[in-house]
């Protein structure tokens, strides 16, 4: 029988644990002789990185125990954390930030020296080096005390020990280091401040130990992933015509576009090592289109989705005889690691079944719309409305909604089922994820509409969404929460002391001074430091940009109770902005609440955390929106 209850106060069987044991998708996929290997996340071993391969009977196999964590700090964000070379696997240790190898017996043996300082080394995106001797891998090296003090350079890492061979350093970041066939040249891409690395990113290629030359690329063109094709040639994705499309390039620099198209089959450079294209031989290659498979014809010219419910794939993509690999899930699918075979369209689950299933009958399935701001500008973005067999709300009533703001802000949210949107939507609530200007997936000038206008673009489309839904009697407009982390958290302290359209705000980790969070302010790191001079504005020049913008300075505009969650030991929002934030909040009257997390960076990895933060996000909008949800604890409001 179904209960009539208030939208929001529903009983759901997807507890915060439920949520919480799910964790972070597999990540890093890749193939070696044949066996499928894989990084997952543990989010009940305190956020462990945990590396794991098939086994003999294709049931998954940890590789490395407890206490190993396979993770890096490289960008903050990380890179490929692994590879494997023979029957020895490579990896970068979280604790130490060294390279280990392993061969299946003793304990692993560290290939890099121990660093003068905590972390004072670092290494990611590695790769395989000449005969399979050696790994490739882009080293940060910590020469200062402030966040900006890193240097970086390519370096090989033999596996016998006698330590890092720099191969040199081109620009102050650089990725995705490539041997080439017959070993003889090297090609990575670089790009240097205060561009990010999907503003304008060059491919570069040196014969060994000589100086290099740049094929593509530019001050506004990107670059984000290139592979050698034979010794003579790179397959690389760039966007020199505003998307990202799949290019032959020679060594002369000559690039022939393999099939035009107004698509992205690439995406943003925010981890090291990403994989958006796999050749399959014949003029063919498997691609994502905007996280979607897709088979590029060389000979058509033609780029053709590929037939499964899988709709986003993650950046790991590899081709083994015509059977692709990769991490991939759906809208009623959580993210696996998969095979599917082009061929016969079998698709095969490789990790098990790494957590509990859910019901789908609790699952929302999302609506992809197109809204319109007032400028004629299109925005894209997911509705999920409730959705729950035991309970319906009131006659006549609507729903609470949720407005979600992904992070980046060149960042993107995709169809795929996402267990904490399910959380509440299985309660009552309506949620919409909005891919605001500068999201990735649809273009350059889209990715640039943010440009100087970050605070007002991402606001006013997020407001826009939650305006539309309102008006259109989907949702309460008197019941109007917006929610996001990092850059995200950005957008929702921003909306709350630059609109009216919301009632209360969960603020996650953080951007809230605008210009503390520069290199000059010293509160973020190496990665993002100058992205803000093209998100606001440069320095001197637009400071009151800066601090008009700032959420900070306007406390007294704030338009409702805000809840901010941080992570302590957090290098890319520090917590001492949320700190500042909160203690200009004390004694105002308003209501308001600041919980955080030993142990956790950017992000939540913890169980213990993401259980904590998500009881406490519902009961704060409980308390706001007037119900009182069932079997949580009652969050402490101060004002």
């Amino acid at each position: 029988m179904v209960k009539i209850a208030q939208f929001g106060s529903w009983e759901s069987p997807l507890t915060a644990e439920t949520v919480a044991t799910a964790g972070v998708s597999p990540r890093w996929v890749d193939v070696h002789d044949g066996v499928v290997w894989w990084a997952e996340s543990r989010p009940t071993e305190e956020g462990r990185v945990a590396l794991m391969r098939e086994g003999p009977d294709r049931t998954p196999v940890e590789v490395l125990a407890a206490p190993w964590n396979v993770r890096n700090r490289v960008h903050e964000y990380g890179g490929r954390p692994w590879t494997v070379l023979g029957d020895t696997v490579v990896f970068t240790n979280w604790a130490d930030q060294r390279i280990y190898a392993y061969d299946g017996s003793g304990d692993p043996r560290p290939l890099t020296p121990m660093p003068a300082r905590g972390h004072g080394l670092r290494y990611g995106d590695l790769s395989p080096g000449p005969g399979g001797t050696s790994v490739l891998c882009v080293r940060e090296t910590v020469t200062g005390d402030r966040p900006t003090d890193v240097a970086r350079d390519l370096v090989e890492v033999p596996l016998d020990g006698t330590g890092p061979r720099t191969l040199g350093a081109s620009h102050h970041f650089m990725s995705g280091p490539r041997l080439s066939p017959d070993g003889t040249r090297l090609a990575w891409i670089g790009w240097d401040h205060p561009n990010m690395p999907w503003d304008g990113a060059e491919l570069c290629v040196a014969e060994i130990g000589q100086p290099h030359r740049v094929l593509a690329g530019g001050p506004r063109e990107s670059v984000c992933q290139a592979e050698w094709e034979s010794p003579d040639s790179l397959l690389v994705l760039t966007d020199p015509d505003g998307w990202w499309n799949l290019f032959r390039v020679g060594l002369d620099g000559a690039a022939v576009n393999l099939a035009p198209c107004e698509e992205e089959l690439g995406g943003p450079m925010w981890v090291l090592g990403g994989r958006w294209f796999a050749p399959l031989g014949g003029g063919r290659h498997a691609v994502l289109r905007s996280d979607r498979l897709a088979i590029l014809d060389e000979k058509t010219g033609t780029v053709t989705d590929v037939d499964t419910d899988l709709t986003a794939w993650s950046s790991d993509l590899l081709a083994v005889d015509g059977v692709v690999v990769a991490a991939a899930g759906g809208p009623q699918r959580e993210v696996a690691v998969v095979r599917l075979d082009l061929g016969t369209g079998v698709e095969t689950v490789v990790n098990g079944q790494p957590h509990e299933s859910l019901d789908p009958a609790y699952l929302p399935v999302p609506e992809h719309r197109v809204f319109t701001s007032d400028d004629g500008r299109k925005i894209p973005a997911f509705v999920y409305l409730p959705r729950n067999p035991g309970f319906a709300g009131p006659p006549e009533a609507v729903p609470p909604l949720l407005v979600h703001v992904h992070g980046g802000p060149t960042g993107k949210v995709s169809d795929v089922l996402k267990r904490d949107i399910a959380y509440f939507t299985s309660r009552g609530f309506g949620v919409v994820a909005v891919n605001y200007g500068g999201s990735a997936g649809y273009g350059r000038a889209f990715r640039e509409s943010l440009n100087e206008q970050w605070g007002v673009v991402d606001v006013h489309d997020c407001a826009t969404v939650a305006a539309t839904l309102a008006e259109e009697g989907v949702v309460d407009g008197t019941r109007l929460a917006v929610r996001g982390g990092s850059a995200g958290g950005w957008t929702a302290a921003a909306s709350m002391t630059s609109v009216s359209t919301y009632a209360c705000a969960t603020i996650m980790f953080p951007i809230l001074d605008l210009t503390g969070w520069t290199s000059e302010g010293g509160e973020t790191h190496d990665f993002e430091s100058r992205y803000i001079e093209g998100l606001v504005g440069t320095l001197p020049e637009h400071a009151d940009r800066y601090a008009d913008r700032s959420p900070s300075n306007h406390v007294d505009r704030l338009a409702g109770p805000v809840l901010l969650l941080q992570g302590l030991e957090d290098e890319v929002c520090p917590p001492e902005q949320a700190d500042r934030f909160v203690a200009s909040l004390d004694g105002t009257g308003l209501p308001h609440a600041y919980l955080t997390f030993e142990g956790e960076q950017h992000g939540f990895r913890r169980a213990s955390t993401v259980i904590a933060a998500l009881e406490a996000e519902l009961s704060f909008y409980g308390q706001v929106f007037g119900f009182t949800p069932p079997g949580v604890p009652v969050l402490e409001l101060k004002s």
